[in-house]
């Protein structure tokens, strides 16, 4: 992983209007956007970036790029991913929603083979508090600190860290890793990261009810992570309703354990079976994050 002040970020599709927005605003933090690509757009700047058509004609002006964020449309993100890949990008952010599976599916294949980190699709990306922010964070609501916070819900992952910073518990990383079906890299690979990580005291982690990632993943924190964890679960008074058999639950390959979509009684359930604390809403979890440092 590399999200120094200084790593060079390209941003893929900057000519929509969402990636504009946001590229003004990555580059106002202080994060290094160094190019833009949109086939068809380029020769022109945006928020003085210059765009260009194709990801190979950036690199010989940009130098290699460390991390690309992708705003590309849906049907397109497979062919922006794999032209990042090819040159030598090796972190990739997908802003984008509603990707077919079987790209995702691929493009993770090739990731993985290219040792390629993949956050999304449909993530806000990765802020370093202070430092860098790579995606759609409302930097507003961070400051830096020591609290690692790991999020699969979008907007929720910004109102933990309003409360955190409210109460004085700053962050030393903030990431979205997205809530499409399928998803790159997971709760199980940014845990043991910032376990090793120095300016990381404590991980708060906020789940949601859909799949088994939260039930899977709380023996995990007790048996291999050192940091205290403190955990919310989205959904504790959403509706029961019957699992929507997907054709992506079967290429996600996860085990369908019962025939109920996973409750976020359930997930709680397992948090507390290991001794993990469980904010019951999110105005909760900085005390508990008090509590998790003293002991």
């Amino acid at each position: 992983m590399n999200v120094k002040p200084d790593s060079k970020v390209l941003i893929q599709g900057i000519t929509e209007p969402l990636a504009a927005i946001h590229a003004a605003k990555m580059k106002a933090y202080g994060t290094n956007v160094v190019a833009g690509v949109s086939p068809g757009q380029g020769g022109q700047t945006i928020h003085d970036i210059p765009v260009f058509d194709l990801v190979e004609q950036a690199l010989p002006i940009t130098g290699s790029i460390d991390t690309s964020i992708i705003f590309t449309p849906p049907y397109l993100v497979l062919d922006a991913a794999l032209e990042a890949i090819a040159a030598n990008i090796r972190q990739l952010i997908i802003v984008t929603s509603g990707i077919p599976p079987l790209d995702i599916v691929y493009l993770l294949r090739i990731a993985d083979a290219n040792k390629t980190l993949v956050v999304g699709p449909n993530s806000m990306g990765i802020i370093v508090p202070g430092k860098i922010l790579l995606g759609t964070h409302p930097s507003e609501f961070y400051t830096p600190g020591a609290v690692g916070l790991i999020s699969r819900c979008g907007s929720l992952t910004c109102e933990v860290a309003l409360q955190l910073s409210q109460a004085g518990f700053g962050q030393s990383i903030g990431v979205n890793i997205g809530s499409d079906a399928i998803v790159g890299s997971s709760l199980r690979h940014w845990l043991p990261v910032l376990n090793k990580d120095d300016n990381t005291k404590a991980i708060v982690l906020v789940g949601q009810m859909d799949g088994d990632s939260e039930e899977t993943i709380a023996p995990f924190i007790a048996e291999e992570i050192s940091k205290p964890v403190v955990t919310y679960i989205a959904g504790r008074y959403a509706p029961t309703v019957k699992r929507q058999r997907r054709a992506s639950d079967l290429i996600v390959s996860q085990p369908v354990i019962e025939d109920e979509i996973s409750t976020a009684e359930a997930k709680i359930a397992a948090f507390e079976k290991v001794k993990i604390p469980v904010a019951q809403r999110p105005s909760q979890i900085p005390e508990l994050v008090k509590k998790a440092l003293k002991k």
